[in-house]
C-alpha cells in the first residue's frame, strides 16, 4: 500500500510511435485506474536500449511518449509519469534480483528468442536479462497490478516467482504482483496480417495505425486492410482480418459487435472499412489536438517531469533501501 492505496505500474518503450494497439489495449485503459490506485507509469528508456538507438531521436522519442500519456488522457497530478532512467532505483534493483534469478529462467523467454532473432548482430547481454529489469520496475514500486498484454504474462509469471524466491529467503519484502488484462480491446491485430498483433516496429507501414497518423492516413490505411472474400461483416474466428475490424470499430463508436454486424449487414468491405478509419480517425483527433498543444508548453512539461521523477525516486528509494539492508549492504551515512 502506498499513500493508503493499492499500488499499480506499467509503462511503455520509447521506440517509435505509438499505434493503436497500445492506446486501446492499454494507455486508454489506464485512466480508469487512477482514482482507485496509487499509479506508475514509466517511458521506459533504459529497456530501450537493449537494440542500438540514435541518441538524439531516442530522447525526442522519449519525450513524444510522455506528453502523450498525458495527452491521450492520464492527469500527471493523479498519475506518476515519468522517465525509468531518471531514477537510478531501477537499475539498483534489477543488479541484486540479478542475483536471485537463474539462467534457465531468462533462456525460456518467449520475446528474448524473438528479439535475439530479429537482432543476431547484437545479442548483448541486456537483451537477456531485461526481464530481471522489468521485475525491478514492478516491485520497486509494490505494484498489486500491473496492466499488461497478454504476451507480457510470462514476464509477470517471472516478477512473481523472483519476489516469492526473495521473500522466502527475508521475509515479505516484496509484494507479489497481478497482471491485469482487459478482454476487450486487449489484443488489436495487424491490418496486413490479422493472425499477428499490430506493432510499432513493423516494417509494413500500412500494418499500423499510428496515434499521430492524420485523418487521410488512417483512412487510407483501413482501405487497404486485409480481409477475406465472402464479403460478409461477421464476426468469426475464421474471418480474422474482418473481425479485427469490427472489434476496433466496437470500441471507437460505442457500439456492441451484434449492433455492428447488424449495422452493416447486407453492406460491403469497402463502405465498413471507411467508417471504421473515419470512427478511428474522430477517436484520436482529440489526442493529436491535445499533443500539439502540450508540444508546445515546454516549461509545464519540464516541471512534470521534474516533479514526477522526484515522487517516483521517493517511493522507488523506500523500497530499494529496505531491499539493500535485508541483503546485507551497509547503511548509507546520510
Amino acid at each position: 500500500m502506498l499513500n493508503g492505496k493499492k499500488s499499480l505500474f506499467s509503462g511503455m518503450q520509447a521506440t517509435g510511435t505509438l499505434q493503436l494497439g497500445n492506446y486501446l489495449g492499454a494507455l486508454r485503459n489506464w485512466v480508469e485506474f487512477e482514482d482507485e490506485y496509487e499509479c506508475f507509469y514509466c517511458v521506459v528508456d533504459m529497456h530501450s536500449i537493449t537494440v542500438r538507438q540514435n541518441p538524439a531521436e531516442l530522447r525526442k522519442k522519449a519525450r513524444a511518449l510522455l506528453t502523450l500519456y498525458i495527452a491521450a488522457g492520464l492527469d500527471p497530478e493523479k498519475n506518476c509519469i515519468y522517465y525509468q532512467s531518471h531514477v537510478p532505483a531501477h537499475a539498483e534493483l534489477s543488479w541484486i534480483l540479478n542475483c536471485f534469478t537463474y539462467m534457465g529462467e531468462l533462456s525460456r523467454m518467449t520475446q528474448y528468442k524473438d528479439k535475439a532473432a530479429k537482432h543476431a548482430e547484437n545479442i548483448n547481454a541486456g537483451l537477456f536479462t531485461y526481464p530481471v529489469l522489468m521485475a525491478a520496475d514492478i516491485l520497486l514500486f509494490q505494484s498489486d497490478i500491473v496492466p499488461v498484454g497478454d504476451d507480457q504474462k510470462q514476464h509477470i509469471e517471472l516478477t512473481r516467482d523472483i519476489a516469492q524466491r526473495f521473500n522466502n529467503l527475508y521475509g515479505e519484502v516484496f509484494t507479489i504482483p497481478e497482471p491485469y488484462i482487459k478482454k476487450t480491446g486487449a489484443r488489436i491485430m495487424s491490418l496486413q496480417e490479422p493472425t499477428k498483433k499490430m506493432s510499432k516496429s513493423d516494417e509494413n507501414p500500412n500494418a499500423s495505425i499510428f496515434l499521430l497518423d492524420d485523418t487521410d492516413t488512417i483512412i487510407r490505411k483501413f482501405k487497404k486492410a486485409v480481409t477475406d472474400s465472402d464479403n460478409e461483416i461477421r464476426h468469426s474466428k475464421d474471418k480474422p482480418g474482418i473481425s479485427n475490424l469490427i472489434e476496433i470499430y466496437t470500441i471507437a463508436s460505442g457500439k456492441t459487435i451484434a449492433e455492428t454486424e447488424k449495422e452493416f449487414e447486407g453492406k460491403g468491405y469497402g463502405e465498413f472499412k471507411m467508417a471504421v478509419g473515419e470512427a478511428v480517425a474522430a477517436m484520436l483527433k482529440p489526442i493529436q489536438d491535445r499533443f500539439e498543444e502540450l508540444s508546445k508548453d515546454k516549461a509545464y512539461i519540464d516541471q512534470i517531469i521534474k516533479n514526477n521523477g522526484e515522487k517516483a525516486q521517493y517511493f522507488a528509494n523506500k523500497t530499494l533501501r529496505k531491499v539493500q539492508k535485508k541483503v546485507g549492504f551497509p547503511e548509507r551515512i546520510r
